[in-house]
């Protein structure tokens, strides 16, 4: 079985500063997250932080947002900064996983069909098995054309087009279920 790592995509204080940031789903993403990241770190699975950096605003290191959401108490393996979408581009976070010789990714982090899921299409695309772990990513409402869809809804859409081609759909327990201790 391929060695893993956990990357936590994005769970960082800027999002506290959008004016779309809801609180409804986010005790059971924090406890899901919690939850994934200490039965990887039983497993000695390495977690990988990877937090988005813009120039200005609350996403640029001067902002003072950039960190750890509160509820995060890990310490990860190495932390990458990331200017675009998913986390691979601009980051050297592949370089760093093939001299790990990690080919299993598992992703969690914020948001579920923005940089969650483009990360998993980018994992795949590089050769890598992906487990996505939809319950420990959050996301919120977002409109166009009139058209409200929900988080739950996003949630279903990401799950719907990762499952089969580029991810496999895990809940927590399934994930940790399937892991094996790494040396």
């Amino acid at each position: 079985m391929a060695r893993s790592a956990l990357l936590n995509i994005d769970t960082q204080c800027s999002f506290f500063q959008r004016d779309f940031w809801e609180d409804s789903n986010f005790a059971d993403f924090s406890r899901n997250m919690n939850t994934l990241i200490a039965g990887c770190s039983e497993h000695r699975i390495p977690v990988v932080d990877i937090f988005h950096v813009d120039d200005s605003g609350p996403f640029s290191i001067e902002s003072g947002f950039v960190m750890p959401m509160p509820f995060l108490t890990h310490k990860p393996a190495t932390t990458f900064h990331k200017h675009v979408h998913n986390a691979f581009t601009d980051t050297g976070l592949d370089n760093w996983l093939r001299r790990q010789n990690i080919g299993h990714v598992i992703i969690c982090g914020m948001r579920t069909e923005q940089c969650c899921e483009t990360t998993a299409r980018v994992a795949s695309d590089l050769g890598y098995k992906v487990t996505f772990v939809s319950e420990a990513t959050l996301t919120f409402a977002m409109t166009w054309q009139g058209v409200t869809l929900g988080s739950d809804a996003l949630h279903h859409r990401t799950e719907t087009v990762l499952t089969g081609r580029f991810a496999t759909i895990s809940t927590v327990e399934e994930c940790l279920a399937g892991l094996t201790m790494q040396e």
